[in-house]
């Protein structure tokens, strides 16, 4: 076990601390990040994974939906407007499912945040996975925080100058491969490969893959922690998300204070002293170079990784983790009100421990019912609701659809034998990928029949037509009733779809017009 003198003492400073805060026009102070490891710097690690993996991987994962349709999983076709998610196609009129999902982000993101706080920010907002995949890739060609901070402050060399170009152009290399598997989302991936690599693209496949390697590498590699300080809006609302029940990452001062590198002194001084040497490790690994020992902070992304640094110092002191931990407000004011008796009193240690150097009973711990509480269910609620109603509609949406446009000039026609005639544009949609027969029948509207240009039939209420897989069929179609049968100026019948194959059917209410004197 490890005298609190034997702990090394980092030389690092909070950038927001009160006595260095600068005006926000003040130029950006570097922050070198120490190496972390630990239980969450583990998992970091295998969130960043699967995520780059999922963005990646993904534009290359095949689906068979036969030969009219692309094999492509996920396929943003813009040219045909088509949205493919594996055994889902998404048509531009059912935009709506997207606006779902995206509802459903929104209220997940609440969820979260009013449960373990800006979980998202810290382990899988983009802007945090390729920060942290830049500086794993700054790590290993530059060192540590130490070699990184030498060799920052020292002169231009020829090593320095090959370390650092070597650095950005891995960067530029991660950053081009970003923004290329972006563009594999629009378009076949291996096809568009190959035409990118031949010079064959569309411009604006070039156009988003510069746009996008250049914004990956400016806010991944330079700015980093000021992306998420200054121009993303989130710190600023996720305290409206939070209560006294969510779980944040906590200095837990009830047991830290008062600070000491010299407990044995301050001891044998008759003064009380906390639990933190003030060796100032998770100022070194925090990524937004705070220090969570000033409390809440806007610039925290709650990664935890301070946790991990000073739960391995507190082992190596021999003392219990979590001085610096997952805890909610309410349970941090309950033990202050232990350590502080009350708040009669500035913190003492020896309030939070029995004589035998363990925990007081009646220091409150963390449950995982306490996250569960009415706005937690409240927010589950509404979500699922939201999920059920898209699920719901997803599986019992139609798949053959008919809409109908009447002719505005003329709006009918009398013909030389007296019969009155209406024009109507008929629009089939087929919307699965296979061809279809469908039936268009006319029902209502005594003694009329209707003829369809194109289809070399006499006269009749019903007609087979051929519709190609995933496209949109025209037809014009002419309605004639005789005179003797008009009973009105305005008359309204159905045309009816029907796929003989799947029944699937569908139905839309027209309107026959013709002359008042007809009646």
């Amino acid at each position: 076990m490890l005298d609190y003198t034997q702990i090394e003492r980092l030389e690092a400073e909070a950038v927001n601390s009160a006595k260095v805060r600068q005006p926000l026009y003040a130029p950006r102070k570097k922050i070198f990040p120490k190496r972390a490891s630990g239980s969450f710097r583990r998992f970091k690690w295998l969130v960043m994974v699967i995520t780059l993996g999922i963005y990646y991987l993904t534009p290359w994962l095949r689906w068979d939906r036969g030969p009219f349709a692309p094999d492509q999983a996920v396929l943003i076709d813009l040219a045909n407007r088509r949205f493919y998610f594996f055994f889902i196609e998404i048509w531009p009129q059912e935009f709506f499912y997207v606006a779902g999902l995206l509802v459903m982000a929104g209220i997940g993101l609440f969820l979260i945040t009013s449960t373990v706080g800006r979980a998202w920010c810290g382990y899988t907002c983009p802007q945090t996975v390729w920060v942290d995949l830049f500086l794993a890739v700054e790590r290993a060609i530059e060192g540590d925080r130490n070699a990184r901070m030498k060799l920052d402050a020292g002169p231009w060399t020829a090593r320095k100058f090959v370390l650092r170009v070597s650095k950005h152009a891995i960067w530029l290399v991660i950053a081009a491969a970003t923004g290329g598997a972006w563009i594999f989302y629009f378009a076949d991936a291996p096809t568009l490969i190959g035409e990118v690599s031949t010079g064959t693209a569309a411009p604006v496949a070039y156009i988003t893959i510069g746009v996008l390697t250049a914004t990956t590498y400016t806010l991944g590699g330079l700015m980093r922690e000021q992306v998420c300080t200054y121009m993303c809006p989130w710190p600023r609302i996720q305290a409206a998300m939070l209560d006294e029940n969510s779980l944040t990452v906590t200095y837990n001062d009830w047991r830290g204070e008062p600070r000491s590198r010299h407990a044995k002194k301050v001891q044998a001084a008759g003064q009380s002293v906390g639990d933190c040497v003030d060796c100032n490790a998770c100022v070194a690994v925090c990524p937004m170079g705070i220090d969570i020992r000033h409390g809440q902070q806007l610039e925290c992304i709650t990664c935890a990784l301070c946790m991990d640094a000073c739960d391995s110092v507190m082992d190596k002191l021999g003392k219990e983790r979590g001085l610096i931990s997952y805890a909610t407000l309410s349970d941090y004011n309950a033990n202050m009100a232990v350590a502080t008796a009350g708040g009669s009193c500035s913190v003492n240690p020896s309030l939070v421990r029995t004589d035998g150097g363990a925990f007081s009973e009646k220091l409150a711990h963390f449950h995982i019912r306490k996250i569960f509480r009415p706005r937690t269910f409240i927010y589950m609620g509404a979500w699922s609701a939201v999920g059920i109603a898209l699920l719901y509609s997803l599986l019992t949406r139609d798949r053959l659809e008919v809409n109908v446009l009447h002719d505005r000039n003329p709006q009918f026609v009398t013909l030389s034998d007296g019969s009155i005639r209406n024009g109507y544009t008929v629009k089939l949609l087929n919307m699965i990928p296979e061809p279809r027969t469908i039936v268009v029948t006319m029902q209502g509207l005594r003694g009329a029949e209707m003829s369809v240009v194109g289809i070399d039939l006499p006269a009749d209420r019903s007609f087979a037509v051929a519709v190609e897989p995933d496209r949109l069929k025209m037809l014009k179609v002419f309605v004639r009733q005789p005179t003797d049968q008009v009973g009105s100026a305005t008359q309204t019948f159905k045309f009816r779809v029907e796929d003989k194959a799947s029944f699937e059917t569908d139905e839309y209410t027209a309107t026959f017009n013709a002359p008042e004197i007809a009646r």
